[in-house]
């Protein structure tokens, strides 16, 4: 999985008027939950924040945050929602997760297929029919994405399912593996 590192300070100012101020600085607001505790209110650099979150949009990813003046420092987060402003897209506050790298966890994964079908060289149509697959596991062994060669697939066959799909040992499957998930008609 995919790993990245922020940096970010406890924010101490709350409010409507005192978020406005703070973002007019370039600054962004953000809140870290942890399971049950008060939650963290940070603050980030925006164009840092932003620079970081557009490398991982769209991917599962471990967040590292380096928080200033917290007594915990280090905490590994996932991004659980990240709020823009409708008009000019820029960021208005971001909510984190903490989470334990121990601890198993349940991730949708994208399925990226490789290469070009026999079937389809012959006159068939390559058919998608599924392209994630959800995975359960500690969150360093998911894989950032699962890929599948197709060259050998040929057209009228069953197809690939998801038990054909090449998994990391530590993971576990949560859909049904015989689930086709690509096939040539």
């Amino acid at each position: 999985m995919l790993q990245v590192n922020i940096d970010s300070a406890v924010r101490t100012v709350f409010g409507k008027g005192p978020m406005r101020q703070l973002r007019m600085k370039d600054c962004t607001p953000a809140n870290l939950y942890s399971g049950g505790t008060e939650p963290v209110p940070l603050q980030f650099e925006t164009a840092k924040l932003y620079k970081s979150l557009l490398f991982i949009h769209g991917r599962n990813a471990v967040v590292t945050l380096k928080v200033d003046g917290d007594a915990k420092g280090e905490r590994h987060v996932l991004v659980q929602e990240i709020q823009k402003d409708p008009i000019n897209g820029s960021l208005i506050h971001v909510d984190f997760l903490e989470i334990d790298l121990s601890k198993p966890l349940k991730f949708t994964v994208p399925v990226k297929f490789v290469g070009t079908a026999k079937g389809v060289d012959l006159g068939g149509e390559l058919q998608i029919y599924k392209d994630s697959i959800s995975l359960r596991g500690c969150p360093l062994d998911i894989p950032d994405m699962v890929q599948v060669d197709i060259t050998a697939l040929e057209q009228g066959g069953a197809g690939l399912t998801y038990a054909d799909l090449p998994l990391p040992p530590n993971v576990e499957m949560l859909d049904k593996p015989e689930t086709v998930c690509v096939a040539v008609h």
